[in-house]
This record gives C-alpha cells, sequence and structure tokens, in this order.
C-alpha cells in the first residue's frame, strides 16, 4: 500500500478542505469540476447522480467559504444541462460549462447570466461527442476534450473550429476515452489520457510531444487519471482517480510526489455539526483513523471507508495565489493544497 505521503521534493502542503455534502443550497452533491475567476470566487461545477439531479448546478463561494448563491439545473432548456462535465473561465472571466449528454458548452457571466450556447453532435471536425474536460490557451481558444471520440479540438469561445489532434489508440499522439486537458505556459497541452492510463503531451498545434506514465499503482504509474495541470515552474499534477491520489510528475518526467488525501471538517461541515448536537457527539465518540485489513489493494476500499483520503479526484484547477484546488467528488467536497517550491 502506498504511503499517505511520499517525497523526493515536496510541492503539495495540504492547506483546507472547502464543502459540505448538501443535495441543495450550500454545499456539493457529487462535484466534478471548479474554476477560479480573478477575483478569488470559485466556481464549482456539480453533477449530481442519477437518482437525484439535483446537484447539477455551479455553486459560488471563496476560498475563505463566504457563500455567494448558486445557479443552474438540471434538464435540457436554455442554461440547463445533463451531465456536468467541466468549468474554466476565459480573459473575460466568463464561463464555460461542457455538458457531456446534450454534447454542448454553455457561456455564462460569472453571475450566472447565460450568454450563449453553442456545439453539435457527431463524429466530424467540430462536433462533438462527449465533450469532458475544458481549458483556454494564452489567445483565448478554448481546448475540448472531446471524450469519446478520441480527441481534442480546439475552438474559439464562439464555437468556430480551430483544429483537431489526437484519435483513438494507445499509439504515440493518440487518445483513448480522454478527460482532462490543460496547458502550460507556452501552451503546450497536457491530456489525462484516461483509458491508456498516462499523460499525453501535445505542443500547441497539436503535435505529439511525450507521454507521461503507465498503467499500475506505483509512483509515476496512474490508473484512469481523470485530469492534469502544469504549474509555472513545469511541475505537472495529475488527478490518479482510479488510485484515489494525486501524483506530482517534474518537468522531466520523473516522479516527485504523491498525495493520498488530508482532509479536515470544512467551516461549512463545522457549521453543520455545531447545529446539530447528536451528529457532532457521534462524531467525537467515532474512530476515523480506522486501521483496517482489506482484502484487495484496491484503494478505493481504504478511501471509502476513512474520510480523510481523496475518494474520486476528479478534477484539478489552479489559482494565481498558488493553490491547487482538487475536486472530491464522492466525498462532495475540495482539498485544497499549497503549491510550495521544491525543498
Amino acid at each position: 500500500m502506498t504511503s499517505e505521503i511520499q517525497t523526493r521534493t515536496t510541492r503539495l502542503v495540504y492547506n483546507r478542505t472547502i464543502g459540505v455534502a448538501a443535495m441543495q443550497g450550500r454545499g456539493f452533491y457529487y462535484p466534478w469540476s471548479a474554476a477560479v475567476a480573478d477575483d478569488g470566487k470559485i466556481f464549482v461545477l456539480g453533477r449530481g447522480s442519477d437518482s437525484d439531479p439535483r446537484g447539477v448546478r455551479v455553486t459560488v463561494m471563496n476560498l475563505e467559504e463566504d457563500y455567494f448563491g448558486t445557479f443552474g439545473s438540471f434538464g435540457t432548456k436554455a442554461g440547463q444541462a445533463i451531465w456536468n462535465a467541466s468549468i474554466a473561465l476565459d480573459s473575460q472571466q466568463r464561463l464555460f460549462t461542457s455538458d457531456e449528454h446534450l454534447n454542448r458548452i454553455m457561456v455564462r457571466t460569472t453571475d450566472g447570466e447565460l450568454l450563449d450556447t453553442w456545439g453539435e453532435s457527431g463524429v466530424e471536425d467540430g462536433q462533438l461527442n462527449g465533450p469532458n474536460g475544458i481549458t483556454f490557451n494564452s489567445n483565448d481558444e478554448l481546448l475540448v476534450s472531446d471524450h469519446l471520440n478520441g480527441r481534442v479540438q480546439k475552438f474559439t469561445a464562439e464555437g468556430k473550429h480551430i483544429n483537431t489532434f489526437g484519435g483513438f489508440g494507445s499509439g504515440d499522439g493518440q487518445l483513448n476515452l480522454p478527460w482532462g486537458v490543460c496547458v502550460d505556459t507556452v501552451d503546450d497541452v497536457y491530456v489525462a489520457d484516461w483509458a491508456n492510463n498516462r499523460v499525453v503531451k501535445f505542443s500547441s498545434n497539436g503535435e505529439f510531444l511525450k507521454n507521461f506514465g503507465s498503467s499500475g499503482r506505483g509512483d509515476g504509474e496512474f490508473i484512469g487519471p481523470s485530469d492534469v495541470c502544469v504549474d509555472n515552474a513545469g511541475y505537472i499534477y495529475v488527478a490518479d482517480w482510479g488510485n484515489q491520489r494525486i501524483q506530482v510528475i517534474g518537468p522531466d518526467g520523473s516522479f516527485v510526489q504523491t498525495n493520498d488525501g488530508q482532509a479536515t471538517v470544512s467551516k461549512w461541515a463545522q457549521d453543520f455539526l455545531d447545529t446539530n448536537v447528536e451528529e457532532s457527539d457521534a462524531r467525537s465518540r467515532a474512530n476515523l483513523e480506522l486501521d483496517l485489513e482489506f482484502n484487495t489493494d484496491d484503494p478505493h476500499e481504504r478511501s471509502a471507508h476513512i474520510e480523510k483520503y481523496l475518494w474520486g479526484p476528479t478534477s484539478l484547477t489552479m489559482d494565481r495565489a498558488g493553490h491547487l484546488f482538487v475536486v472530491d467528488s464522492n466525498r462532495h467536497r475540495l482539498q485544497v493544497f499549497d503549491i510550495a517550491s521544491a525543498s
């Protein structure tokens, strides 16, 4: 079993936990992606569940957990979504969200006003089939992980197709169910290649550059990576979804650090406990650091039983202050880390 934190150099230092499970209002219900605006507001995209779609919304707060409301709902009408997948901000601070089921991109103000909707279903260039991760490059061009088409597409913010790269397969430059996508400081593109258990790096024009990782549970190995982001120093952060952890890879591709999660009680969760005495008393008597023997090496079992660990990390995002936000979906929360200098 991988230890909780293994380091050669330390890049991730735990800061805090944000959020609490809530079907509606202040909280999250299966959050899936997050974005941070220039003013520090955090926008968390909820996916909800098949049994209860009330989680399909955007919840707005800041790092201190001041709550600013929600917008969006489940459905097929204008401004609604079925399977929220990813959220991103352009340089004008407009919010873009992808809907895997409806194969479309929605554009809103940060107040939730719907500005535009674009996208059509299909396999041709410019068409979408399960759009998942989205991100902007420095030219305000939107990169879309076209999940079921096994490729990445580049669009203008208005939805005009610019470029397509990738394609189904396991060879160099090919993708199999790509999930998250990000760019670095020179607009090179990194893709969480989910079914190939690796991260693939492309140039800004879509030329294959490098693969990172392979299938497995060891250092630098992945099982179903769901997202990726890169800091200004070139360190790569991977949401290793199937291994229930975050891994840090150096600019040269070498393993640096893994973190399985260190969650504490969030402000919203503490507010709930303070007003629900029986829940608080039961929690105070509970053993939250269980020493259990599991009959499998699947880290999902440990994450499901021990509260502090990541359980379904679906998405990563960074803010300008040097925080990494990890969307811890099955625990209905964000775990926040400081990105520290190598030591």
